[in-house]
């Protein structure tokens, strides 16, 4: 028989999941309501409350 891990207390929560999860629901809520094919990187800093200026140093390092 394989050893079942124990189950997790019904009150603990990963909230760094929960912000990620929470986060992806707005991406695709936006998604849902735009009428072009993509998001462009502006709407999705918009829709994540991000400046662009940190999005344009990432992709400069």
């Amino acid at each position: 028989m394989l050893d079942v891990p124990a189950h997790r207390h019904p009150t603990v929560q990963d909230h760094v999941a929960l912000a990620e999860i929470d986060l992806t629901g707005e991406l695709m809520i936006a998604a849902a309501a735009a009428n072009e094919d993509r998001l462009s990187a502006d709407r999705i800093d918009e829709v994540l409350h991000v400046d662009g200026a940190d999005r344009e140093a990432a992709e400069t390092s």
